[in-house]
């Protein structure tokens, strides 16, 4: 049992350590917040909100079938560096 837990706490540290690593430039080399919304919308995404966290730019928006979406994005290159769906 207490394998089990320790596996699950370190999974949960992991991940959010793993967009930072992937996120680990400096802030003047970032594009500003519209490229993405822009690129993001190209793509049929419907922005809800671009935020700052663990280094890295968190879009919020909607897909064409109005799926919510969760993404994480380089700041520098605005590639994908995880993701996340919340069908709620």
């Amino acid at each position: 049992m207490r394998t089990l837990i320790l596996t699950a706490l370190v999974t949960a540290f992991a991940g959010p350590a793993f967009a930072a690593d992937k996120c680990n430039v400096p802030t003047d080399q970032w594009q500003p917040r519209e490229a993405l919304q822009k690129k993001l919308e190209s793509e049929g995404w419907k922005v809800r909100s671009i935020k700052t966290e663990n280094g890295c730019y968190e879009a919020k928006a909607l897909d064409a079938n109005g799926k919510k979406l969760e993404a994480v994005f380089n700041p520098k290159t605005l590639e994908s560096v995880g993701a996340d769906s919340d069908d709620g």
